[in-house]
């Protein structure tokens, strides 16, 4: 495993760390803590030592579980969580300083921890990131010693771009891979300059970038990919990065072609993200240990060569970036 610097908080963080939007189980199943417990350690006995997790996943289950491994391991693990998308409306007017305390001490119990070392907004509705009131609220919450550091998790560029503005926003978690390529483009200069740690999430675009999908691959009935593909439950772009399933199938093959014999391409799409060295680190899902494993796959093998970069480009300029580019 390799380690690089979590931005302006110091934190040195394996480069492949994990998400746990799935890790009790597939989405929409019920949380299964035993499978939790497998691909957690697992993650830490493979060097793994940030785990992201928030509130809504799993509806308090995954933190229960985060909070577990870290009480039982010796090795330093940094946890990160989010707050936010429990508001029911979730809309700006929602977004309260009190409301999102609340939120934080919850999590601290939730996970039998004293103190966060990320808490991050969880893609809070656009005007929020204008009002500066709730940025002030982590202040407090860090003299109190209740978090080391504040950061975001964003739909849009142009929601990373302002939140990074307020000083006390040391990350952005953000959707980056083949498919969702906008963020290298200003984003990352920008980052880089103030020291903002980015953290990639949605880095197989839901699955797709594996090359396991076909067109008859069936999802769950309680499965994002099956209800969400037009957005009807959350952001489009969180589902295949928004991206049209059989158009992004299509592209697929077009990869395939450019790395003849890799069965499996996501190592390959988690490589690509990890050649930009603004990128403090990956947190790909698992569902189970496998996963785990596959993505680790991604430590093992070399750079992508110059030719296989442009020929990433030229899919995705000429089939994605027309329909998606703009959006986010």
């Amino acid at each position: 495993m390799k380690y690089r610097k979590l931005g302006k908080t110091g934190i040195e963080i394996s480069e492949i760390s994990l998400g746990t939007w799935q890790v009790g189980g597939k989405w929409g199943e019920t949380f299964s803590h035993e499978n939790a417990d497998n691909i957690l350690n697992a993650a830490v006995d493979a060097g793994i030592n940030f785990i992201d997790t928030a509130d809504v996943y799993g509806d308090g289950e995954s933190e229960k579980a985060v909070g577990r491994l870290v009480r039982s391991r010796s090795e330093k693990i940094a946890v990160a969580t989010k707050c936010g998308r429990r508001l029911s409306p979730h809309v700006n007017e929602s977004y309260t300083p009190e409301a999102l305390r609340k939120f934080v001490e919850n999590s601290l119990e939730n996970m039998g921890l004293e103190t966060l070392d990320l808490i991050q907004l969880h893609c809070p509705p656009t005007d929020v990131y204008y009002r500066p009131e709730i940025f002030e609220l982590f202040d407090r919450l860090k003299e109190e010693g209740k978090i080391l550091n504040m950061g975001v998790s964003v739909e849009k560029v142009e929601e990373a771009l302002k939140a990074i503005e307020y000083p006390n926003v040391t990350t952005v978690q953000i959707i980056f891979n083949m498919f969702r390529q906008r963020p290298a483009e200003l984003f990352f200069k920008e980052a880089k300059r103030r020291d903002i740690g980015i953290i990639v999430r949605v880095p197989l675009a839901s699955g797709l970038l594996t090359g396991k999908f076909k067109p008859d691959t069936h999802f769950a009935p309680t499965d994002h990919r099956n209800f969400n593909r037009n957005g009807e439950a959350f952001d489009k772009g969180e589902t295949f990065s928004g991206i049209d399933y059989n158009l992004g199938l299509e592209a697929v093959e077009e990869l395939k072609n450019l790395f003849p014999g890799q069965e499996n391409l996501a190592p390959v799409a988690l490589r690509w993200i990890l050649q930009f060295d603004e990128v403090s680190c990956i947190i790909p899902g698992a569902s189970k240990p496998e996963h785990l494993t596959s993505n680790l796959q991604a430590l093992d093998i070399p750079d992508l060569t110059t030719e296989q970069l442009a020929g990433v480009k030229n899919i995705y300029e000429s089939q994605i970036k027309p329909l998606v580019h703009q959006i986010w």
